[in-house]
């Protein structure tokens, strides 16, 4: 059966596409047999691998809509271990549309049931919102990986997504984990990303990935190209990152390490840089505005 993973975090720019998509793909390296399901309406995931937007191919949302059933919407990739579910504009609909639905949370992983004997492991890119998608998504998977920017306010909003993670887990999806946490855009020339790195790992412990992804002038182009880091430039450093997440998610299978992960640990993140921003910046830190969201109500 399948190792669905939800690749989430409600912040924009943390790396959440890149990380699905090179995941995705160092693990099919690995010869594992993997699916990537992109759940954003802005489909960069899709793009990512090649896969150009057209108007007339079937997409998630018609899996979701229940006029297409999942099987028959997969698209191969260059990589022969590595298969697309893809998204288009119209899952922006569909976020509407789930909301009249009944049992509206679980339709993903009602679609996607069918292909758990297909493939090792299925990722999830979710979209930079709490909404229906990404709740959806969140009901659909056993594990979450929640890339964090290590940069000036990382850690905002953090708490907040664990614990929607966490009312996910106790009114839906009673198996949902951490599978861990993921230290992107790491600059080394930098005070400020070592205190987020010290910060996050003080904080969560062993949930956090040993790899850490590095800023990579490759890593950014290869989208352009419509290619995972593995095939534009697998000497990268960015290539090296992905490749050791890969190898740590395999030793989770094969450990079980994630029914030790919690999804709220005890304490709150402090705020790196505060009072001492980056680059003699003076910046005071600060905490997140944002209400709690409530996955149970639907508006979220």
């Amino acid at each position: 059966m399948a190792r669905i993973i939800a690749v989430a975090n409600q912040k924009g720019g943390v790396g959440k596409t890149t990380t699905a998509i090179n995941l995705a793909a160092s693990l099919a390296v690995g010869e594992r047999r993997t699916l990537l399901i992109d759940t954003d309406p802005q489909s960069n995931a899709t793009r990512g691998l090649g896969v150009p937007a057209q108007a007339d191919r079937p997409s998630l949302y018609d899996v979701l809509a229940g006029d297409a059933p999942a099987g028959d919407v997969l698209l191969p990739t260059e990589l022969a271990h590595l298969s697309l579910l893809p998204a288009d504009r119209d899952l922006i609909g569909a976020e509407l549309e789930l909301a009249a639905m009944e049992g509206r949370e679980h339709k993903l992983r009602e679609a996607i049931g069918p292909l758990g004997e297909a493939f090792d492991f299925i990722v999830l890119d979710c979209p930079p919102a709490l909404g229906l998608l990404t709740i959806n998504a969140l009901c659909a998977a056993r594990g979450v990986l929640v890339p964090v920017q290590c940069e000036y306010l990382a850690l905002e909003g953090l708490t907040e997504l664990m614990e929607t993670l966490k009312r996910v887990r106790n009114a839906f999806n009673p198996d949902l984990s951490l599978e861990g946490i993921l230290l992107t855009m790491y600059d080394d020339r930098t005070n400020l990303a070592r205190q987020v790195v010290t910060e996050v790992q003080q904080y969560f412990g062993d949930s956090v990935f040993k790899a850490i992804v590095p800023r990579n002038v490759r890593l950014g182009e290869a989208p352009s190209f419509g290619k995972p880091i593995v095939l534009y430039d697998i000497k990268s450093k960015g290539a090296e990152a992905y490749l050791g997440l890969a190898k740590e998610i395999v030793a989770h299978e094969k450990t079980g390490a994630w029914t030790r992960s919690e999804l709220a640990p005890a304490g709150q993140p402090g705020n790196p840089g505060a009072g001492a921003g980056p680059a003699g910046d003076d910046r005071p830190g600060g905490g997140s505005d944002h209400a709690e969201p409530d996955p149970a109500s639907g508006a979220v």
